[in-house]
């Protein structure tokens, strides 16, 4: 069974979104969410999942490149609560501490989608069998 597959990746201003699938296994930006404060933001996201009906969720864990913990780290994995305990869907959380290194932004570019397509698809390359 194909399954729709949304990847994280979460900033305090915006959230990157990416989305796959488990029979192509590739992950392609779908949107930037810009919200205020978490109840715009959770409306926000609450609309794509109401429109593409994701199986599972995945987002992006930040470390720093020792592995050690950070701030964000912890404000990602209360993201990740979140989105299961509003949603009622399985979250996994997937390190992110090389996808930053991988995208080139012009100044001023928006890449938080982008951001969030390298981690799903990192997510798909590390359970293709799984998929």
């Amino acid at each position: 069974m194909v399954e729709i597959v949304f990847g994280f990746d979460f900033g305090i201003k915006r959230v990157g979104i990416a989305m796959g699938n488990t029979l192509t296994g590739q992950a392609q930006p779908l949107a930037v969410v810009k919200a205020i404060d978490n109840a715009a933001r959770f409306t926000q996201i609450g609309a794509l999942i109401d429109e593409w009906r994701p199986s599972k969720l995945v987002v992006g864990e930040p470390f720093h490149p020792d592995g050690a913990e950070h701030e964000m780290t912890l404000r990602c994995r209360r993201f990740a609560n979140q989105l299961h305990g509003r949603f009622g869907l399985p979250v996994q959380l997937v390190d992110e501490r090389y996808s930053s290194a991988v995208i080139q932004a012009k100044r001023g570019e928006v890449i938080d989608d982008k951001a969030a397509s390298i981690i799903l698809q990192q997510y798909f390359d590390d359970h293709a069998n799984l998929c």
